[in-house]
């Protein structure tokens, strides 16, 4: 959700200051643009200093910047301009009444004023100042404005009190942004479960059986639906590829078998499921507890059936909408078509290994959606994120339909 973004960060002058920094960190973690201004009595809790080396940007306290007989001047409305996003944290009960009220006496409310982007507020005192009439009214005010508030947290505060009024912590204000940011796409409140890539049986302590899969496309379908507003769990074989993202849950595993488990244990609250990892159909009856050793002659080893991972789900379905992928080197179309109806999906993603730059490996891909009525759609070949938009949105057309 935050990805991307340009977040203008306001703090004023009280103690919970100091958590700023930790803020600031958090939102650049989750790939947020940082710029700073504060107030000047907000320098004497935290360094201007810290601020500036954490974001990377410059931090701004002054209309008028004097330097060796040169002066220039910060630019408010640009700032506010700039923004996606104004987060005003800490928002001490003073900054609040002369947010509220219009009052424009430093360059943060100057920033605020002329800020045409969404504003949130994290309010920040004691236990009676944030019970206070006034307070109240003040909040009140900024909310009919259409700023967010980002609720005050219980707690030990500044002066040995304990009670309401403690500024939300930093991880609890990434969340609340992404969380309101999420509402009104079209995968928020939804829970999507993906699988992605390999599957590795185990042979012997060092060799299995595998395949080439890299991941990609299943990490790519996940990425999409957390920018779509989803909790994801993203449950992955063996692969070089991760991802980090507050929305997704990334579980790895290792064989069809640990697969299969981890599905199971996230399907019932499921919306969406989508399988796209390439398990292995078979893996070794009897596992060496020690490494083969080379012989003379050719080696046999005894494979049974794995579980279906998408034919349990498929039998197991209730009220998700299920998809599963289909690699086919002959009969690409029927065979994807009967999949599809014997393992009871409401959408099937086929690839054909026939078709240059689709399949195991590679940065692109080149597929054909078919639904549960037989609907065919045929995309040309495009990258793998790319391709990932598109299938979501055919996903997406479907469960709002």
């Amino acid at each position: 959700m935050l990805g991307g973004k340009n977040i203008l960060l306001g703090i004023s002058g009280g103690i919970a200051a100091y958590k700023t920094t930790f803020l600031v960190r958090l939102l650049i973690k989750a790939g947020a643009q940082v710029k700073i201004v504060m107030t000047q009595s907000a320098s004497s809790f935290v360094s201007p200093l810290t601020l500036a080396t954490l974001s990377k940007n410059p931090v701004l306290m002054d209309f008028v910047n004097e330097e060796e007989g040169s002066i220039s001047w910060n630019n408010h409305v640009e700032l506010g301009l700039w923004a996606d996003i104004m987060l005003i944290a800490p928002a001490t009960a003073n900054t609040l009444s002369k947010m509220a009220n219009g009052v424009c006496d430093n360059l943060l409310l100057a920033t605020y004023l002329s800020a045409k982007c969404p504003v949130y507020f994290a309010p920040a005192m004691d236990l009676d100042m944030y019970k206070h009439p006034s307070t109240k009214a003040s909040l009140e005010k900024l909310e009919s404005f259409g700023n967010k508030m980002i609720p005050a947290e219980s707690g030990e505060l500044a002066s040995g009190l304990h009670g309401e009024g403690r500024m939300a912590e930093p991880e609890n204000i990434i969340q609340f942004l992404q969380e309101d940011l999420g509402k009104g796409l079209s995968l928020s409140g939804k829970k999507v479960l993906i699988t992605a890539g390999p599957t590795h049986e185990a042979i012997d302590p060092v060799r299995f059986l595998g395949n080439r899969s890299s991941g990609t496309m299943g990490f790519e379908l996940a990425k999409k639906a957390a920018e779509l507003g989803a909790k994801v769990v993203l449950v992955s074989g063996p692969t070089s590829l991760d991802i980090k993202h507050n929305s997704i849950e990334l579980i790895r595993v290792t064989s069809a078998q640990e697969m299969y488990e981890a599905c199971h244990n996230h399907y019932n609250d499921t919306d969406v499921a989508i399988c796209a990892a390439a398990v292995a159909d078979y893996r070794p009856k009897n596992v060496a507890k020690e490494k083969l050793k080379k012989k003379e002659g050719d080696l046999n080893i005894e494979l049974e059936r794995n579980p279906d991972i998408l034919l349990s789900l498929g039998e197991k379905k209730s009220h998700q909408f299920l998809v599963g992928f289909a690699l086919e080197t002959e009969n690409e179309l029927e065979n994807a078509k009967g999949k599809l109806q014997r393992k009871n999906l409401d959408g099937i993603v086929l690839n054909s290994l026939k078709d240059d730059g689709a399949g195991f490996g590679g940065t692109t891909n080149k597929i054909t959606f078919i639904d549960k009525n037989l609907e065919i759609k045929t995309f040309g070949l495009k990258t793998k994120p790319e391709v990932a938009s598109d299938i979501w949105e055919e996903i997406i057309s479907r469960i709002h339909a």
